[in-house]
């Protein structure tokens, strides 16, 4: 994907005033699996900031893969404190 695509693709999302119209456009964009495959990272990205749990846990509580997890270990450790620690405040319940 070039780089505008994904632009375009971010520009759409924020344009959205509404968790349904949200949905709607991911709806059209992302097929089950995928929509599914991005809640999983996102619980395993909460799970991991939480701290709580090893990865072999949060794989089995989740049900998801040690790569999947991996992946996401992997990432968040390329943010510094601060960049987690703001995004950890954003994906509180």
């Amino acid at each position: 994907m070039t780089e505008q695509r994904w632009q375009d693709v971010l520009q759409l999302l924020g344009q959205q005033k509404a968790t349904d119209q949200l949905d709607q456009v991911l709806g059209l964009l992302l097929s089950h699996d995928e929509r599914q495959s991005l809640g999983g990272r996102l619980a395993v990205i909460r799970a991991l900031l939480d701290g709580e749990l090893s990865q072999r846990q949060i794989s089995a509580q989740l049900e998801v893969s040690i790569a999947t997890i991996t992946r996401a270990s992997n990432n968040l450790k390329t943010m510094t404190d601060a960049e987690r620690d703001e995004l950890a405040a954003r994906l509180q319940r």
